[in-house]
């Protein structure tokens, strides 16, 4: 039984404890804030409720793994999940709404052809054998199994096999979202469809690769779940799952340096002088966080992978609305942007400030226990912003709210008030410089969508979380704890599940 000092109580860190102390070794849980669940959290006012992470769950194979591997209980009898149906509402610049079915290939492609029209429909629906022909030729390495090694193959194998379309007298084939929108679906609504995937992560579509085709594909072969009585639950319910196998937390507190000794991590310095003593260290931080507690320690080996920040953070303003929410109101909508090239220019940190028309996500759960009555609702209005966007989110807000309107009739005669959630609140609570968010793992790109490996220079530290293979979001961030929990109980030569 080995002792392992835990940094942080994010999804991923929570996720590798549960699975090492079912693996019998003592687990402590330092954190230096008073709760659990890093970005995944509530906030309460008035009688609403608000998500102020993550929205809703995608994968939730990953977290019913979870529970099936650490006790009796199923991830059902700790939560209840909601499949959301539709998947999401669409919303375009031209004023076409579509609402686009969960986890159902066809059906995605029968409401497209209703409201785009046939040869669109049977474009969006090529597109989708071809994205999962990429999600065959990358799930294993970049999901499933420790980075591996040759990187450096990820790096530089696009596995979308896109359409060869001539140009110029020259036949190229799509290298990014941009390009496969452009060319092989030829519509600018399923172009604003297809880019607003890498939109949600903070990812310019001109500069990512056309191996991001996985993320909508994602969506419409696994579905999209919510949590009842809000996203928070899910944390709490991996909380306790770690408490039932003895997993110890130990909130407030700081973590100062990673002590080293023998040419190995061999425990925690902390805030108040005293020393954690332990046999191995996982590391759920940010990696200029995890730099600074190195103290200097070269953790990352040469030939690093080069991806190891977010480009972007996030604004969401949250609404509390007099009247109830209608029948039908769709839980999730995206109102796309009136103007894509300015809105991708300032996603690019171009003079000029935020985007004037940026693209929205809004969330409506149909939920009770988020609300005082049921004649209130609650709503998110969620937009990317660049990474040091300061001050001018605060602003920006409005600009949130406007486009929401665009989904939510009548929206400023029922807003009762609402509270801005800036990229500061998201670096007070993950520590994550500027409150940059995490983007999952993608191939090709020279590596700059990889996440570094989870074994690090230094024996016996490990990384986990969306700072670490396989990158941001909350299937990944469980997906790193069961790589964790593996490279220690079977060591270097473990590949993943089979």
């Amino acid at each position: 039984m080995a002792r392992i000092a835990v940094i942080g109580a994010g999804m991923g860190a929570m996720a590798a404890a549960a699975r090492l102390a079912v693996a019998g070794h003592r687990v402590v849980v330092h954190e230096r804030t008073e709760t659990y669940g890093g970005a995944l959290r509530l906030v309460a006012r008035e009688g609403f409720s608000f998500d102020t992470g993550p929205g809703l769950l995608p994968l939730p194979a990953v977290y019913r793994d979870l529970f099936l591997k650490t006790g009796k209980e199923p991830l059902e009898a700790c939560v209840e999940l909601v499949q959301v149906d539709p998947s999401s509402h669409h919303v375009f610049a031209d004023g076409t709404r579509v609402s686009l079915p969960n986890a159902s290939r066809a059906g995605v492609v029968s409401a497209l052809e209703e409201s785009l029209g046939p040869a669109a429909a049977r474009r969006w629906g090529d597109f989708l054998v071809r994205a999962r022909e990429a999600w065959d030729r990358a799930r294993r390495p970049l999901l499933e199994e420790p980075l591996w090694p040759n990187w450096q193959v990820l790096a530089e194998r696009e596995p979308y096999p896109a359409v060869p379309h001539k140009r110029l007298l020259r036949t190229r084939t799509a290298s990014t979202l941009a390009e496969v929108g452009a060319w092989e679906l030829r519509d600018p609504r399923l172009t604003a469809l297809l880019e607003s995937y890498a939109l949600a992560q903070g990812l310019d579509p001109r500069a990512t690769p056309a191996s991001a085709a996985v993320l909508p594909y994602m969506e419409h072969a696994f579905g999209t779940w919510y949590v009842r009585g809000g996203m928070r639950k899910l944390a709490r319910a991996v909380y306790e799952r770690c408490l039932a196998r003895r997993v110890e937390f130990r909130f407030g507190t700081e973590v100062t340096g990673v002590l080293e000794k023998d040419g190995r991590a061999a425990g925690l310095e902390l805030a108040d002088g005293t020393v954690a003593e332990a046999d191995l260290v996982v590391a759920g931080v940010a990696p200029e966080v995890l730099d600074r507690l190195a103290r200097g320690t070269r953790v990352r080996g040469d030939g690093e992978v080069p991806g190891r920040r977010g480009p972007a953070s996030r604004v969401t303003v949250l609404l509390a609305l007099r009247g109830g929410r209608p029948e039908g109101t769709p839980h999730r909508t995206v109102v796309h942007t009136l103007d894509r090239e300015a809105e991708l220019e300032a996603l690019a940190g171009a003079p000029g400030g935020l985007p004037a028309h940026p693209t929205v996500t809004v969330l409506r759960p149909d939920d009770p226990a988020l609300v005082p009555d049921a004649g209130h609702e609650v709503a998110t209005v969620t937009a990317v912003v660049p990474v040091g966007a300061g001050g001018a989110v605060g602003a920006h807000a409005e600009k949130l709210i406007s486009a929401a309107g665009r989904a939510i009739p009548g929206l400023r005669d029922r807003l009762l008030w609402h509270a801005v959630r800036t990229p500061d609140d998201i670096a007070g609570e993950t520590g994550a410089e500027g409150g940059a968010v995490p983007v999952p793992a993608l191939a090709a790109a020279g590596g700059r969508l990889l996440q570094p490996s989870n074994s690090t220079r230094l024996p016996g530290l490990f990384t986990v979380g969306g700072w670490s293979h396989p990158g941001g979001g909350l299937p990944h961030a469980g997906m790193s704890g069961a790589l964790v929990a593996g490279l220690i109980v079977e060591g270097p030569e473990f590949r993943g599940s089979q």
